[in-house]
């Protein structure tokens, strides 16, 4: 099977079949479930998120109509309006094949099958899939770097605390300018989100918005991905590829988690930086680049200059202007407009009935420390969504791990009060002098004046 291997869910309720399809395809694709029962299609689909669908068109009711088939195609595209099913039957004909194609199925195949025939059809199938997946995600770029947010559109924020409203006047001043911004925040408080408004209130609103994620790309695979790559550069380079600093030129480029960049990368990092240009793996040719530089971190950065763990040049190279987000727990009352929010988005999409927050539900939100903030806020409201058999929910809807926050808590007190100890001690051996203190710790002295100021 030629092109791009992908996901493939069969849905039938021949064991046989299932199990000649399983031995057929499992080679040839990047993953395949199969299940007897269409009844489990919604849980499939959450855990594959296919690329293409195999549906026989017969279950229980009988044997040769095909209904069953028709009813669930229609249940899956209701899920997925863009999904790839490909409908199977022993009882084809022309009128059934043409019925198929006009309800959206994308082809339809008869059993017993011709082994080429149905491979080609798969293939051609994972194609159309990715070509839509990518054409999807182009156009949600795009929308997003397009949005005004203008006086009549609903802001991409949610915040009318004090704390969120400084933001936001920051972000609108900020924003029109081409000055590198560093976000800073905990885990979960939204800086991607911040990081596109500041793109869809830039003058490059409509141009490439490219986001990197650069605490989880291993440092063997960090110049490739960044910079690209010629035909050849290496082992698996079947085709020349460009990187995403060169994607993003004449837009924006979003560096989240750089304060998990390595320290050989951030040197690789800057100099390109600093040059705006690159050049691609196996190549000589140099490549200008015009990006407008987002960069996130949960990290305390400036306590990782001190350590000696984050270049100090590359830190003033990012960091223009800093933008921090606060913590949930700092936001007041945007808690109970942030969970009606998610509240209103979950019911829509499991399909339930309008649900309010009771009183006592409120109050629990309220007290909650939200050590995951807006994240774990919104998984929170998710499960009450599902879990609820009413449409008033209570506390008791809300699963919230307030012993893990305590439990965390307490670990930070017991290392902080054992550094403290361990400079207390550093000092006393060291005679005061600050130097060798810095020495017997193995960090700065820069390092070592911060931490006593604390």
């Amino acid at each position: 099977m030629e092109g791009e291997k992908g996901k493939v869910l069969v849905i039938d309720d021949n064991e046989d079949i299932l199990f000649a399809l399983n031995l057929l395809l499992k080679p040839l694709v990047e993953d395949i479930r199969v299940t007897k029962n269409p009844e489990q299609i919604d849980r499939f689909y959450e855990l594959l998120h296919p690329d293409v669908v195999l549906l026989d068109m017969n279950f229980k009711r009988d044997t040769i109509s095909g209904e069953e088939g028709f009813e669930w195609l229609e249940h899956i595209l209701h899920r997925d309006p863009q999904a790839v099913v490909i409908l199977m039957t022993a009882y084809a004909d022309a009128d059934k094949a043409v019925r198929a194609l006009k309800s959206g199925a994308t082809d339809f195949i008869t059993k017993p099958w011709n082994n080429a025939k149905l491979l080609a059809t798969l293939s051609s199938g994972i194609k159309l899939s990715r070509e839509r997946h990518r054409s999807r995600l182009l156009e949600q770029r795009m929308e997003v770097a397009a949005s005004p947010f203008g006086a009549t559109t609903t802001p991409a924020i949610i915040g009318e605390s004090p704390v969120m409203q400084r933001v936001l006047q920051t972000v609108a001043q900020v924003a029109p300018t081409d000055a590198n911004v560093l976000i800073l925040g905990e885990n979960g408080t939204g800086k991607d989100v911040i990081a596109r408004q500041l793109c869809a209130l830039s003058k490059r609103s409509a141009k490439p918005f490219v986001s990197i994620d650069l605490g989880s790309v291993p440092e063997q695979l960090f110049e490739s991905e960044l910079f690209g790559y010629e035909k050849g550069a290496f082992t698996d380079a079947r085709k020349s590829k460009a990187g995403r600093m060169e994607t993003a030129s004449s837009g924006t480029l979003f560096l989240d988690e750089i304060g998990n960049l390595p320290l050989p990368l951030q040197a690789k990092l800057l100099a390109a930086l600093e040059r705006r240009e690159i050049s691609r793996l196996g190549s000589t040719q140099v490549t200008p680049i015009d990006v407008r530089l987002l960069c996130a971190t949960n990290a305390d950065i400036h306590a990782e200059v001190a350590d000696g763990r984050f270049r100090e040049d590359l830190l003033y190279r990012i960091n223009t202007i800093e933008l921090t987000i606060p913590p949930l727990r700092e936001r007041g009352e945007d808690i109970i407009l942030l969970a009606e929010h998610f509240l209103r988005i979950y019911t829509k999409k499991y399909g339930k009935a309008a649900m309010s927050l009771g009183r006592d539900a409120r109050q629990r939100l309220m007290k909650h420390t939200w050590p995951g903030n807006v994240r774990e806020l919104m998984h929170a409201v998710e499960r009450a969504v599902l879990l609820s058999k009413g449409t008033t929910l209570c506390a008791q809807d809300f699963i919230l791990q307030e012993a893990t926050r305590r439990n965390a808590q307490m670990q930070t007190l017991n290392l902080e009060r054992l550094e403290q100890e361990a400079i207390e001690r550093a000092m006393l051996i060291a005679g005061g002098n600050v130097s060798r203190a810095a020495e017997l710790l193995g960090i700065t002295r820069f390092a070592l004046y911060r931490k006593l100021s604390k």
